[in-house]
């Protein structure tokens, strides 16, 4: 039955993937879709490929773990998120396309003139470190699911997962991944919804525990620990460069935020359902969805509904290894390696670069170092204090100075990447978002002041 679920599942979204497949693929239609999404693709592919996993397994196993008070976290990801559509996307969408950028990077050369790339050189290598735990998030996902569906070692669910993303991102990039997010999404959503809502007609006396405990400086860590990596997250952003029409970036924002809002709020309510249902017996919080699933429905639709859990997953951590396989083929290897470099050589770099990135992250997730909620709080408060502070600077300043946005990347990338270490030292927040992004901030408004009066 779990077979039948998988195959029927995975038919459905090749099948929408080879309706919207480019036969004739450059390495813009790979990387950014040539700039030709409609309203509804940019606010799916934006918001889909943001959730996947986390929002199934690691954000309800929290709410079942530590109660309502993780809904903060949540708090904080719809308000910058809406945050991101309002100061961010249609700014970024414009000055890219004068600027003929196709990878963030890009975008902050050209904005400093700095013609050296030295610039793309450091944001491609801080992408590839965390981007890559970032998929080692996703495949250590998959291995959980498929262990949990199917009864397949952890290992081989890590693997199986690892073989189908390869091809996801090989045989579709930017376009075809959009459309399987805006079918994801929408399926995504009416299954995360259809949980809560039948628990709730089964047993309507159910009584959730709706007290919010801990100090409003945990609260504020969750808050603003989450929401303020919207601002420096490439798989997120980039999608705001490849809408057809600056003007529907408004209509995008609303199909998008309605989409979180309502998918966020059935997430909690699945991790309150949880407490009561099946609290006594539940071994690994993150398996909570998978488990209540299981019970609600008969075996064939419970297992095609988690099926789409996997599916999301890939198609997210496909969308993440797309970034980082652009940015690494246009920023290190055209910039530095093969300069004359065709647009068809370029294609097959990054798609090598795909295969090397895969199997580093497998290794990783084959380690279990960490949970998956650790691990993509990890990587994105990594990329959020890298990239976030420098998107704004260069958004929103008259001429920005190359010192201050060397200031900015370097010292969110470093207190970022160092945090856990300081943290355990120090007795302080695992979150290492805010004080990184704080710090990065700070330290870009200083140089970039002292810059001008010199």
């Amino acid at each position: 039955m779990a077979t039948l679920a998988l195959v029927t599942y995975f038919l459905i979204v090749f099948f929408v993937g080879y309706l919207s497949l480019k036969k004739h693929m450059t390495s813009q239609d790979f990387i950014i879709g040539n700039r030709s999404l409609n309203f509804w693709l940019t606010a799916l592919a934006a918001h889909a490929s943001d959730m996947s996993s986390w929002l199934f397994l690691a954000y309800p196993a929290a709410i079942f773990t530590n109660g309502l008070s993780q809904i903060y976290t949540a708090l904080g990801l719809i308000i910058f998120m809406w945050l991101n559509w309002k100061i961010v996307a249609k700014k970024l969408r414009i000055q890219t396309e004068e600027l003929s950028c196709q990878t963030l990077s890009q975008f902050f050369e050209k904005k400093i003139n700095d013609s050296s790339g030295k610039i793309g050189l450091f944001t491609a290598c801080m992408s590839l470190v965390f981007y890559t735990i970032y998929v080692a998030s996703g495949i250590y996902g998959i291995g959980l699911l498929c262990e949990a569906l199917f009864n397949i070692p952890y290992v081989y669910g890590c693997a199986l997962g690892m073989l189908i993303i390869i091809p996801y991102v090989f045989f579709g990039g930017y376009i075809t991944l959009a459309w399987i997010d805006l079918f994801q999404g929408l399926f995504l959503m009416t299954v995360i919804c259809l949980v809560p809502c039948v628990y709730f007609f089964k047993t309507p006396q159910i009584h959730l525990n709706l007290s919010i405990n801990g100090h409003i400086s945990t609260h504020l860590m969750l808050l603003f620990g989450w929401g303020l990596g919207y601002f420096g997250q490439p798989h997120i952003i980039t999608k705001f460069m490849g809408i057809k029409n600056p003007q529907d970036i408004h209509r995008s924002k609303i199909v998008g935020m309605s989409w979180m809002i309502v998918s966020l709020a059935a997430a909690t309510l699945i991790g309150l359902i949880g407490q009561v249902i099946l609290e006594p017996q539940l071994g690994d919080p993150q398996t909570l969805f998978l488990q209540l699933v299981k019970q609600a429905f008969n075996p064939f639709l419970a297992y095609f509904m988690l099926c789409a859990v996997v599916a999301a997953t890939i198609n997210a951590t496909s969308s993440q290894l797309l970034v980082l396989a652009s940015s690494l083929t246009e920023d290190i290897y055209h910039r530095f390696i093969n300069k004359s470099a065709s647009s068809n050589r370029r294609l097959m770099v990054s798609r090598i670069a795909v295969i090397c990135i895969a199997f580093i992250s497998f290794l990783i997730a084959f380690l279990k170092i960490s949970s998956i909620y650790n691990l993509v709080l990890y990587a994105w408060s990594g990329l959020g204090a890298s990239f976030g502070p420098l998107v704004l600077y260069c958004l929103y300043s008259n001429k920005p100075q190359v010192h201050a946005a060397w200031t900015a990347l370097i010292s969110g990338a470093s207190l970022a990447l160092f945090w856990p270490l300081i943290a355990f030292y120090g007795q302080l927040p695992q979150e290492p978002l805010l004080p990184s992004f704080a710090f990065a901030f700070f330290m870009l408004f200083l140089v970039d002041r002292y810059s001008r009066k010199t």
